[in-house]
């Protein structure tokens, strides 16, 4: 019987070590290549009271466009499709007689449910899921995925003693598509791109091979918590968070810098972050929906509410802060923000204002174009101290922040910070329960 494959792309746009899809067209005669945009479901429209920003949108319609490239070299095609994976995976399956189904696994908890649905619902389909957006696989970690330790410290100890597997060698061949061009249902318009950065796997590597031939992995620790700048970040989080690149790629070529320019301190951090990636994968994976509830994993009761215009002017830049206006004017218009940034704006949402975290961590998900789910939902319970900081949440001094990391007022002047700051309403609070949702 010929066998009909349908790969479902999601946060692993990448042909180049992606062992899902390297698997599948292994077992398959002829292939589906599928991308789907889904709807903004109803907990993110509530809480992030937004939609994805055209920052957004656009680097992932950059990322679509080189995997189509990709694919065509190897004589396949994308075809992107719009609604829920669900829906639209059942009527491929019904019309086409779909016999295999690959995807690489996701961490977050609707991905995960969608393909348990979709399993359950066609018994006589096989699916296969690989691992493709972490360091490691399941079979490979040094505890149960239940026994993953509460905080980041003791779990980078374990994985420090495992071996990061080599990237797989380079994908040569692919079945042919089963649909012709005509099916190709899809308009990828270079009009709609990210203007100030750059997506896709081609474009990833390109990066990547320029970040490892400078000097900056060997300053990334000195340089890292500026606010702007060349090359003070990797700025490899966003070709990470879509699947440009691997966890294993960024690997490999750090150890080949470090074979030529020697390791260091700084060349470890870079891998000290790819680690506290790692953890966050992991504990999306084993908490869940718990990663959106307002007590957090600690499931902790918090004295914060919902604050209809607090919320606005954190969103748009407007708040009493010029270093939090600068940096949230700089995410809504480019999608990106830098390390230190996040904790600032974060640790003002959380402490200054008084908000309940999940509308600043949900808001993050609609204009960040570096989105990481179990990063994104992790980090803001680790700093609402419903998470895990042994510490119990963190609080950023904001005048002690510009003072150090924009010393001059360069960063606030260049986005205009301090020309949008208004008084905080006192009186406008929502009686919003907690625990709600």
């Amino acid at each position: 019987m010929k066998k009909i494959g349908l790969f479902i792309f999601d946060h692993d746009l990448r042909v180049l070590d992606n062992p899902a899809l390297k698997a599948l067209a292994d077992s398959v005669d002829t292939l589906i290549c599928l991308y789907v945009h889904v709807p903004q479901d109803a907990f993110s429209q509530q809480f992030s009271q937004t939609q994805p920003s055209a920052a957004k949108l656009g680097f992932l319609q950059q990322h679509l466009v080189e995997l189509d490239e990709n694919l065509r070299l190897l004589n396949q095609f994308l075809v992107i499709e719009h609604g829920s994976v669900p829906s639209v995976v059942s009527n491929y399956i019904k019309h086409y007689g779909i016999t295999d189904i690959g995807r690489t696994i996701h961490a977050g908890f609707n991905e995960q449910h969608h393909w348990q649905y979709l399993q359950a619902t066609f018994p006589a389909v096989k699916f296969c899921a690989h691992s493709g957006s972490s360091l490691f696989r399941l079979a490979d970690l040094p505890f149960e995925l239940a026994d993953l330790p509460k905080s980041f410290t003791p779990c980078r100890k374990l994985f420090e003693q495992l071996t990061v597997p080599a990237p797989l060698e380079a994908l040569t061949y692919l079945p042919p598509p089963l649909l012709s061009t005509e099916h190709k249902k899809h308009d990828l318009k270079p009009s709609a791109f990210n203007r100030y950065y750059n997506g896709g796997e081609i474009t990833a590597h390109a990066y990547l091979h320029h970040y490892f031939s400078s000097k900056a992995p060997s300053i990334y620790k000195e340089t890292r918590n500026a606010l702007m700048g060349d090359d003070f970040s990797t700025k490899l989080s966003g070709f990470l968070a879509h699947g440009a690149l691997s966890p294993r790629q960024i690997m490999a070529a750090l150890k080949r810098y470090e074979s030529t320019q020697g390791a260091n301190e700084s060349t470890y951090w870079i891998y000290f972050e790819l680690l506290w990636r790692e953890y966050f994968y992991w504990y999306a994976r084993k908490h869940q929906q718990r990663l959106f509830s307002a007590g957090g994993v600690r499931q902790k009761s918090l004295a914060t509410s919902f604050y209809p215009s607090r919320f606005k002017q954190w969103c748009e830049g407007s708040t009493p802060y010029p270093l939090v206006n600068a940096l949230m004017r700089e995410l809504n218009e480019t999608g990106w923000m830098s390390n230190r940034g996040r904790q600032i704006v974060a640790s003002c949402f959380v402490n200054e204002l008084e908000l309940d975290w999940r509308y600043g961590a949900a808001y993050f998900e609609q204009r960040l174009i570096d989105y990481d789910v179990g990063s994104n939902w992790g980090n803001w319970q680790y700093l609402a101290g419903v998470g895990p900081d042994p510490r119990g949440g963190r609080h950023f001094h904001i005048k002690k922040q510009a003072a150090l990391y924009d010393p001059n007022n360069a960063f606030v002047t260049f986005w205009q910070g301090d020309k949008h700051c208004q008084a905080i309403n006192h009186t406008d609070m929502v009686d919003w329960p907690i625990g709600a949702l």
